[in-house]
């Protein structure tokens, strides 16, 4: 099977869980006092759910400024992640930032091969399975508004974490070397009962950034 067979039938998998995950996205966003349409363009265009929750919550409770700088700092995640993608992508700057675009959490986790690379096809056929359903899961989600209540009877207000879980459980299957991660995530799981989000958001960095230090 080659890889893009593969990458379609891992983002199918994938897509699942960011469908129910975009459901949520879109009745959050809607009700924050997001427009529906303005919800289902920024999946379009941000395709990053982790950076659109930052960016709702943060606009909702400090203005436009600490929205865009919380969801940059999200999405800081994919500077490292795509130097390391750009040695395994062919042709020039510009075909390989077009094909930079598939670099997305899950089906960058997926393309890691044991011994090292990546399998670029299988990364491609992932993200082109993921991005639809992200788009659909947010209309539904936005036009429909189920209510906090709802999301949670649902269990859908947990798929955000079960899905970053799922996705550090098997990067830490792969590489046993990402351990530090695993550190990381334990951090911020104890510190988010006890402190702010963004503090624990720090602690867990500072973490991850010690236990990797050479």
């Amino acid at each position: 099977m080659d890889g893009w067979s593969r990458g379609l039938r891992v983002g199918a998998g994938l897509a699942a869980g960011s469908f129910l995950l975009a459901v949520g996205f879109g009745a959050f966003a809607v009700g924050h006092g997001w427009p529906a349409w303005l919800a289902i363009a920024m999946s379009a265009l941000v395709f990053s759910g982790s950076a659109q929750f930052a960016l709702v919550t943060a606009f909702a409770g400090g203005g436009l400024g600490p929205a865009v700088a919380s969801a940059a700092l999200m999405n800081l995640r994919f500077v490292p992640m795509a130097a390391a993608t750009a040695r395994h992508l062919p042709g020039g700057p510009w075909r390989r930032a077009v094909q930079g675009q598939a670099v997305v959490d899950g089906s960058w986790v997926a393309a890691q091969l044991p011994g090292g690379g990546l399998d670029r096809r299988l990364m491609f056929g992932a993200t082109l399975v993921q991005w639809p359903a992200w788009i659909l899961g947010t209309a539904l989600g936005a036009l429909l508004v189920p209510g906090g209540a709802a999301l949670h009877a649902t269990g859908l207000d947990l798929v955000f974490p079960g899905f970053f879980g799922l996705l550090l459980y098997d990067a830490l299957r792969t590489d046993p070397r990402l351990a530090p991660l695993g550190v990381a995530a334990a951090a911020i799981a104890a510190s988010c009962r006890f402190l702010p989000p963004g503090v624990a958001l720090s602690l867990a960095a500072a973490v991850a950034l010690w236990k990797l230090r050479p």
